[in-house]
């Protein structure tokens, strides 16, 4: 346990000294008295007779910081906090199950979400009123802080009915959102209506979904590209392109270190909120290697490749695992560390390649934000010409090397588990189809770090690491995002560990997190014993939800191993949830992304030793163009070791030669084992 930094802390009450996460960390000489959530927290309420104030944020966000300063520092306004309620500070992406619920309930409150999250909760931890980000005295049409603390005291103490019917009524909603919503299969059909709906949404010119602010979304635009591989429909293909493009080339992205913030401010992509999250990361490399699989666009490629030589060179935390994200602000302001001035670049920068450089970044003497500019290409299409493309390369390395000497942002170290999945199969995949053996070789140790040290004795996993300690119940995000990583490292490696360390798993998912009333999973396992409620949902949030994922990991498990229980799980995933997407699929694009796989997969069984050159050629045959729902199935000697019940049991190689056979709805083809025939087979 980490040691505070003075006895006063444990005076005044203010306990984050025991937790390890940044965020919370960042509180510690706050004079408010926050106490981590927990027994201790929800007793001392109980005991005292006042309502809990929560506050839920994390270490990246720019509105954390300035309530913060404002009010959490503010003796007075803490004095205030301190003597009518319980404080409890959050950090939401070490809870994420505790922030679904409490942003569940703002959103029925009829409020809009966000962080930092400010909700009002009961001693027993049930919500009755709630906000976000309030200043500290009353401005832009919001309560000022100090205000809001009294009011809602005086209602808690005076008018404890009205208490007891929000509560009621929010209780009453939550569990009609968590209720069973079966439904039909969904077919095709189905699917294709639902992206011709999204993709009206998609704006033509600068791509993304609808206007200010302008999120990356990257499910969706991953059902979309699938519905243009189903389709061929063009109007599918160009409503993802100019989104990647746009966002390639616009201020969201960082054109001298890599990696993408988390939104734009703007509907143009140009203003980013400029923290930059794993998962956001993970998700574009995943989506952008796809759609170059089709494409070949020099663009994309270079986008994938610096933004992955980013993670490698900025996110590895302790042990090998990856770090949560890197703040938005640095010296105390929001964009410091990211934003230029003319006089800046054209003093670092010898001055022809200086006037080429701001030209191609928009770089003027007034600026783009601030007095500052954001650098972005947004009206360009494409890359320059390679002697252009050269010089700039050029210039961008010494503006990195100068803004390497600024003050950093702050780097949320700590390691997620479902973070962590989504980008060790990120990185898998793109280091194996880009030919990148230090990208895949990052995956394989991020996993390694993950199965050894943040997984409990009975096989489980815990969500967070910090400070070598690893804490707080695995989610289900965990464990099916650390599983479906471990699917893709077995197709990319042909390594069985992986495989039979992902069903381990999802073992686990089945005895800690299955609802067996109304079918599907619950967010949370069936020991989380600090939670007024068990979420149970298939909506998309930060993260795809664990529900979508899992009908893609039973899908593609019963491609790989013929094993019947996998489809049947599937089928059994997608009735339990079908019946939402009539009501409202906009977050449902992971979920629809696994029907997808379902519907449509094929298994690609590779029959050699992996260092067959014959075999390479097959595998590079397999993602040379973008198929999401093709499964790579790997056996090395002369006879296959497939489950009896798979179409390509007992399948062998043909005269001695690594052979392939594509399998499809019960049915494989005939042995190939040249790749021009097999690139025939696939379609091209």
């Amino acid at each position: 346990m980490a040691t505070p930094p003075n006895s006063a802390h444990r005076g005044a009450g203010n306990l984050l000294y025991r937790e390890t996460s940044p965020y919370l960390r960042q509180h510690i000489d706050n004079p408010v008295d926050w106490m981590g959530w927990g027994p201790e927290a929800l007793t001392k309420a109980k005991a005292e007779g006042k309502p809990i104030l929560l506050s839920v944020g994390y270490a990246a966000c720019h509105w954390c910081h300035v309530m913060a300063h404002e009010s959490f520092e503010h003796p007075v306004i803490a004095s205030l906090m301190n003597r009518l309620f319980v404080n409890i500070k959050v950090d939401r992406e070490e809870r994420p199950d505790l922030d679904h619920i409490y942003q569940q309930a703002l959103a029925l409150l009829g409020q809009q979400g966000g962080w930092p999250l400010t909700m009002f909760l009961t001693p027993d931890g049930h919500p009755f009123w709630g906000g976000t980000y309030f200043p500290p005295e009353r401005r832009w049409g919001r309560p000022g802080f100090p205000e809001v603390l009294q009011t809602v005291a005086q209602t808690f103490a005076e008018e404890p009915a009205k208490v007891q019917r929000n509560v009621k009524a929010l209780a009453t909603a939550m569990d009609n959102l968590s209720a069973g919503r079966p439904g039909e299969a969904i077919t095709d059909d189905t699917f294709i209506q639902v992206a011709e709906h999204l993709a009206q949404e998609v704006d033509p010119v600068w791509g993304g979904i609808g206007g200010a602010p302008k999120f990356p979304q990257p499910g969706i635009f991953e059902l979309l590209w699938r519905a243009f591989c189903r389709t061929g429909q063009p109007h599918f293909a160009s409503a993802v392109i100019q989104t990647l493009t746009r966002m390639g080339q616009g201020g969201i992205y960082d054109h001298l270190g890599g990696g993408f913030a988390r939104y734009a401010v703007d509907a143009e992509w140009l203003v980013p909120h400029f923290e930059k999250m794993l998962y956001d990361n993970a998700q574009l490399i995943d989506l952008m290697l796809t759609v170059w699989q089709e494409t070949r666009d020099p663009l994309l490629k270079a986008r994938i490749t610096e933004t992955a030589d980013w993670v490698l060179a900025e996110m590895r935390a302790e042990g090998g695992g990856f770090a949560a994200s890197l703040d938005a602000d640095s010296e105390g302001e929001e964009g410091r560390f990211y934003v230029w001035t003319d006089r800046e670049i054209r003093r670092l920068l010898p001055a022809d390649d200086a006037d080429l450089f701001c030209r191609t970044y928009g770089v003027t003497e007034e600026g783009n934000w601030e007095g500052h500019t954001i650098l972005n290409r947004m009206h360009e299409d494409t890359l320059a010409d390679d002697t252009a493309e050269a010089t700039l390369q050029r210039c961008r390395a010494l503006l990195l090397r100068a803004r390497a000497s600024r003050v950093r942002p702050g780097w949320d170290d700590k390691v997620l588990a479902d973070w962590n999945g989504m980008m060790i199969a990120a990185l898998a995949r793109a280091g194996t189809v880009l030919e990148r053996a230090d990208w895949l070789q990052a995956a394989q140790d991020a996993y390694r770090f993950v199965v050894a040290q943040m997984t409990t004795p009975d096989g489980r996993l815990l969500h967070s690491y910090r400070d070598q300690q690893a804490r707080h119940r695995g989610t289900l995000e965990d464990h099916a995002n650390m599983a479906r990583a471990g699917v893709i490292l077995y197709e990319m490696t042909g390594q069985e560990a992986y495989l039979t360390q992902a069903v381990a798993w999802l073992v686990e998912i089945d005895r800690h997190f299955r609802d067996g009333t109304d079918g599907g999973y619950f967010s949370t396992a069936e020991d989380a014993d600090d939670l007024i409620r068990r979420p149970r949902h298939a909506h998309d949030n930060a993260v795809p939800s664990g529900n979508g994922t899992l009908v893609w990991l039973f899908s593609r498990l019963w491609l790989i191993t013929g094993d019947d229980q996998w489809r049947q799980k599937a089928d059994a995933q997608i009735t339990a949830f079908a019946g939402e997407v009539g009501r409202n699929f906009f977050p449902l694009a992971g979920f629809l992304n696994g029907v997808d796989q379902r519907l449509h997969g094929q298994s690609l069984v590779l029959v050699g030793p992996m260092n067959d050159p014959d075999l390479i050629a097959l595998r590079q045959v397999a993602w040379a163009k973008s198929r999401p729902n093709l499964a790579l199935i790997h056996h090395h000697g002369e006879a296959s070791a497939l489950s009896s019940t798979h179409p390509a049991a007992g399948k062998i190689m043909v005269k001695g030669r690594a052979t392939a056979y594509l399998c499809q709805a019960q049915h494989c083809s005939a042995p190939v084992t040249v790749a021009t025939d097999l690139a025939a087979l696939l379609g091209g």
